[in-house]
């Protein structure tokens, strides 16, 4: 799907201008030139300035053109199964994870990844296991980084 920049640029000075109303009301440090708001000032004003370039740009190449167009991709069964399947992964992951666990919901993510994309069963099985157990490794014991344990909770070394 094909969205005219001026339809981004407007969410962006949207967004902008949301934060910008927002660090309005954050206080200042007594004795300092600088306070809280002054980063998420100046990004939100780089969100809106990028945005004005947006609606501009957008507004100008839209001669003929509509707002929102479909690509080919749209019209394969394949490729929107392909789309669903990484889209669900990631918002299954992120509902399911932490009731059920990473060592339970990683693997069927990254099955739920790979057969859409014409991986043997078979391998991908392998494949999602051994890579789960493998990340799982490497961000819970060697970077001490806390992933979710779930219904496995009673099993936590």
């Amino acid at each position: 799907m094909k969205i005219n920049d001026a339809i981004f640029g407007a969410v962006l000075m949207a967004l902008g201008l949301a934060v910008l109303l927002t660090v309005r009301s954050y206080s200042s440090i007594p004795g300092q030139n600088v306070g809280p708001a002054l980063f998420p000032g100046l990004v939100a004003t780089g969100l809106v300035v990028c945005g004005i370039l947006l609606v501009v740009g957008g507004l100008r190449a839209r001669a003929g053109a509509g707002w929102v167009e479909a690509l080919p991709w749209l019209r394969s069964r394949r490729h929107v199964l392909r789309f669903v399947a990484v889209v669900g992964a990631v918002i299954g992951y992120i509902l399911l994870a932490g009731p059920l666990g990473f060592l339970i919901v990683a693997p069927l993510a990254l099955l739920a990844l790979l057969l859409p994309f014409g991986v043997r069963p078979g391998t991908a099985i392998v494949v999602s296991l051994l890579a789960s157990v493998v990340i799982w490794y490497a961000f819970y014991k060697l970077l001490r980084v806390p992933l979710p344990w779930g219904v496995l909770e009673r099993f936590a070394f």
